[in-house]
């Protein structure tokens, strides 16, 4: 896909699932899905590094057992970090080392591992012992990786997984008494890093447009078109995106994604590769939409 929407062939977001579960390789997903979007890495830009230089020298040391070396609170040192972490650091087509902003979050590296609940900030600390995300008897400390910009969810991977190539991915939500818990959000780290940019690059890249009140005014508060887009669109096959007090599902059809997100800062945001495709899609849920009411594709 060229900016400005000239595509070479219509993509069926309605068979991503299927893509999904058949995939040798995630990263190869990836890839295809942000040129699929329109994403390139513009020639000659700079790359974020995991770590800066001196930072790296001190890691180093640290992990040399060097006493006396700062900046590493929270991180321990005897747990690595696994494969498919470096693996993403160091892809060259990597959308987030390259234009980090259109991602909103802040990378943690080296991971960090609480062992205890901290007595303040947002760090949400261990896996309660009653849970069953982890063995009784296994190591329950989150080893986090990436903080939403205001700090209001930590994803990261169970330390009891540390030492496995492609680890599941965990994020803390609040919980029904306000406390907050860690919550399953992706079956692999490499399966994550697919899914944010899922949840990220078409809101931005392609055309959009948002679902308002008025557009379902006498709809029994939007049942019946979220019953249209669940009947009409298959889901991707991701677990349920959390984030912001939402509990999100993207289905897709040919040329489009629709973000359906259940919670405090839920809603409906409809995606399209070209503005057509919207225009169509937006048509057959009962939509009223022109083109110039589109949100078109932002420069990166």
């Amino acid at each position: 896909m060229e900016r400005g929407g000239q595509v070479a062939e219509i993509v069926d977001y309605g068979t991503f699932a299927d893509r999904l579960k058949t995939a040798p390789n995630r990263w190869d997903v990836l890839r295809e899905f942000q040129e699929e979007w329109g994403y390139a890495v513009r020639p000659g830009s700079s790359r974020r590094k995991r770590m800066s230089e001196e930072r790296h020298e001190k890691y180093a040391l640290a992990m040399g057992g060097k006493t006396g070396v700062d900046g590493f609170g929270g991180v321990d040192l005897a747990l690595p970090i696994p494969a498919a972490l470096d693996e993403w650091w160091e892809l060259p087509f990597n959308s987030f080392t390259h234009d980090a902003g259109l991602y909103w979050t802040h990378p943690v590296y080296p991971p960090t591992a609480q062992a205890e609940t901290p007595d303040h900030g947002e760090s949400l600390g261990p896996i309660p012992d009653d849970s069953d995300l982890v063995a009784p008897d296994a190591d329950h400390r989150v080893c986090v990786f990436m903080v939403e910009y205001q700090a209001c969810n930590e994803w990261g991977y169970p330390a009891a997984e540390a030492y496995e190539p492609d680890p599941r991915v965990l994020v803390s939500v609040a919980g029904d008494e306000g406390e907050g818990e860690w919550v399953l959000q992706a079956r692999s780290l490499s399966e994550f890093f697919l899914q944010l940019a899922v949840q990220r690059l078409p809101r931005t890249l392609g055309w959009s447009t948002e679902v308002y009140e008025e557009d379902v005014v006498g709809d029994d508060d939007g049942a019946d078109l979220v019953a249209r887009i669940e009947a009409e669109l298959p889901a991707l096959g991701f677990e349920p995106w959390r984030e912001l007090e939402q509990d999100g599902i993207v289905r897709g059809g040919p040329d489009v994604l629709v973000h359906l997100a259940q919670g405090h800062s839920g809603g409906i945001v409809l995606s399209g590769r070209t503005p057509q495709a919207l225009l169509d899609l937006s048509a057959r849920l009962g939509l009223e939409r022109t083109e110039d009411e589109l949100e078109a594709p932002e420069e990166y």
